[in-house]
């Protein structure tokens, strides 16, 4: 073999490394850690004034922003019976979790004791290593007999 043919191919080899080698996985999906935790729900009576009950939200949508810079949603999970969702098989990395919960003002959309939209709850978590299973704090989202 001609040292000059083989040139070409080490230099290629030493690219692809040094790029394949710097390549950072982002949060998101592909990973081995897992984030669990719980929605629990605070219902209110009807002008929020006192809340009623406590109790864990039964098939609730609980949504997943993979990275600390995204608006829309990456995921969802349905709670279940006893409030607890889990989000599996994520890298290291941010994410924030939410719920939607009534608006007790009405100043969300500024219609003060008018109907009650729903707002979202953040709750953010941080995956630091692999094969992790982080527990999120509660989602508190409130309701009421309206």
């Amino acid at each position: 073999m001609n040292i000059n043919s083989l040139i070409p191919k080490l230099v290629l080899l030493v690219f692809t490394v040094l790029v394949l080698g710097s390549c950072k996985k982002d949060a998101g999906e592909g990973g081995t850690s897992t984030i669990t935790g719980k929605v629990i729900v605070y219902d209110f009576d009807p002008g929020f004034n006192s809340a009623q009950d406590t109790f864990p939200a039964r098939d609730e949508d609980v949504y997943i922003i993979y990275g600390a810079d995204h608006a829309t949603y990456d995921n969802d999970y349905k709670t279940s019976h006893d409030g607890s969702y889990e989000f599996k098989y994520l890298q290291k990395g941010q994410y924030k979790l939410f719920a939607y919960s009534k608006d007790s003002t009405g100043a969300y959309n500024g219609t003060v004791n008018g109907a009650s939209p729903k707002v979202p709850v953040f709750v953010n978590v941080e995956i630091t290593d692999k094969n992790q299973t982080v527990v999120a704090p509660d989602i508190i989202i409130l309701k009421n007999n309206q």
